[in-house]
């Protein structure tokens, strides 16, 4: 039935959108909300039709969330406009879904919670996305199976030898996805450890790490393709890419380091799809630092700001090790948003992933981070022995070179723990 009912969904094409906001709040703030749901919409091919925005005083109430006299009005302009899908920027419980499907006489109601689970099931490519959206989307359908089967009988009969009633159909649907979500999560599990071995991987290299993070669709993917120069999914639209890629990237000084792009946050991120990415996202949270990255370009740069930082503490993700990365310098841009960019974070660096604008500075900075995990170190390598200095001037940042009497180069070089290991035999201990 749920499966049934999730084809038709995307079927959909004409959208009423609904914003509430507190009765003091500026309006402007709600519609900015419901611009942002109107591209998530779009992501999905549907159009948003038309918008209404509701000053809410006190709770919301619970048959509708808003007001009975603005639930009707509400009705008769998605019957006026002919819209197919009403669509809540906030969260509905599963008994206001139920009410409000039956006042819009079989319109699809869904809230913004769910157009997110929608988009992120069509970008899930890996086999670990494809189980993190199917776990998120189960365990969001679970509450909502009052509803599901209301045109059926709610009863089988009797079985033989079976007393009172049969097991109603609700019942066996929450058990059997109850048995999925328990069978789902054991996947994940499986999925984790393999991460696991991977990160232990690079651990015994000790080559520093960074995770870049930020609002989605603020340019972290074209950032990564820049600095490795290697191809990596980069689109205009949000959640372009939903598993987290590594890249090895060389810096100017000779480090390498690893950059991973990660899922983008996004506003009223829902809490459960959170907790199924957390494999995901916990590359920030175990990453060596972070880049955050944010839309220049964007009015609602500052928010962006709140929602990143809050999901990052909500990972529990050290937000003390972030550089902070303004992108888009290259689009048109009111010269107040620098100023309000300099007022969230005064050390941040301005750049442009598309026209390669402020990108040494950032370098820079990425290579002063990774050298935080390097060690100088004096090296005695004899002649014969060229290929070992060639590979510290290829993998390592040589700050002194001279010959001895012998003719052996001796070289003093910043390398990680890895490099440090490979010239271990030609290491001059210091006194």
């Amino acid at each position: 039935m749920i499966e049934v009912e999730q084809e038709a969904r995307k079927r959909v094409e004409r959208a009423l959108i609904v914003g509430v906001g507190p009765s003091g709040e500026d309006a402007g703030r709600t519609h900015a909300h419901l611009d942002e749901l109107t591209e998530l919409l779009n992501n999905l091919d549907i159009a948003v039709v038309g918008r209404c925005v509701v000053k809410l005083k006190g709770q919301p109430h619970a048959q509708y969330y808003v007001g009975t006299g603005k639930a009707e009005e509400i009705a008769a302009q998605l019957e006026e406009l002919e819209a197919d899908v009403l669509v809540f920027d906030m969260e509905i419980t599963p008994t206001q879904q139920r009410n409000w499907s039956r006042l819009c006489r079989k319109v699809c109601v869904i809230d913004r919670q769910e157009v997110i689970l929608d988009i992120f099931a069509d970008r899930a490519n890996t086999r670990e996305a494809v189980l993190q959206v199917e776990l998120a989307r189960w365990r969001y359908q679970l509450p909502r199976l009052a509803g599901a089967w209301s045109h059926f009988s709610r009863q089988r009969g009797g079985a033989v030898n079976a007393k009172g009633e049969g097991e109603s159909q609700i019942e066996l649907d929450r058990r059997q996805i109850k048995m999925r979500i328990s069978r789902l999560e054991g996947e994940l599990s499986e999925v984790r450890k393999q991460r696991s071995t991977g990160r232990k991987q690079r651990e015994r290299h000790d080559v520093p790490h960074g995770a870049i993070v930020g609002y989605t669709n603020a340019g972290k993917s074209s950032l990564l393709k820049l600095l490795s120069g290697r191809e990596v999914m980069a689109e205009d639209k949000l959640f372009a890419t939903l598993d987290p890629m590594t890249r090895r990237v060389v810096l100017p000084d000779k480090q390498t380091v690893l950059l991973t792009d990660t899922v983008g946050f996004v506003r009223k991120l829902p809490h459960d799809l959170v907790e199924a990415f957390k494999s995901t996202l916990e590359e920030a949270v175990l990453a060596d630092f972070l880049i955050l990255v944010l839309d220049l370009s964007s009015a609602e740069i500052d928010e962006h700001w709140d929602t990143t930082l809050s999901v990052l503490k909500e990972l529990g993700a050290d937000t003390d090790k972030i550089l902070v990365v303004f992108n888009k310098v290259d689009r048109p841009h009111d010269e107040l948003a620098r100023i309000r960019a300099r007022s969230l974070f005064a050390n941040g660096y301005f750049i442009s992933a598309a026209t390669g604008e402020g990108i040494d500075e950032l370098l820079r900075a990425i290579s002063a981070v990774a050298g935080e995990h390097a060690s100088v170190i004096t090296l005695c390598i004899p002649p014969e022995r060229g290929d070992m200095t060639a590979l510290a001037y290829r993998k390592t940042t040589v700050l002194s070179s001279k010959y001895d009497d012998n003719g052996n180069t001796v070289l003093t070089i910043s390398a990680n723990a890895f490099y440090r290991e490979k010239f271990k035999d030609f290491q001059v201990e210091q006194r």
